[in-house]
């Protein structure tokens, strides 16, 4: 199984500040199996996708198998 961590405004949009999925995953694989709403903002460039701590520069490179964790990281903003 692979752990996907949604952080900000993507746990809101995915209803879960975590989720479970069958491993193993590339990015088309999570792209379908997100809800709609959370793969929508995902096509926001701004968001980052890491895989076990390391962010991705490209997210079609995206290669999780069982026991990893993906994290989904909105823009940071700040005040």
């Amino acid at each position: 199984m692979i752990t996907v961590v949604l952080l900000g405004k993507l746990a809101d949009l995915g209803g879960a500040p975590a989720l479970t999925l069958a491993a193993p995953l590339d990015w088309a694989g999570l792209r379908a199996a997100l809800p709609a709403s959370l793969v929508e903002a995902l096509d926001d460039p701004r968001n980052r996708v890491a895989v076990n701590g390391a962010l991705l520069a490209d997210r079609s490179a995206l290669q999780a198998g069982d026991g990893d964790e993906i994290a989904l990281l909105p823009p940071v903003s700040g005040g």
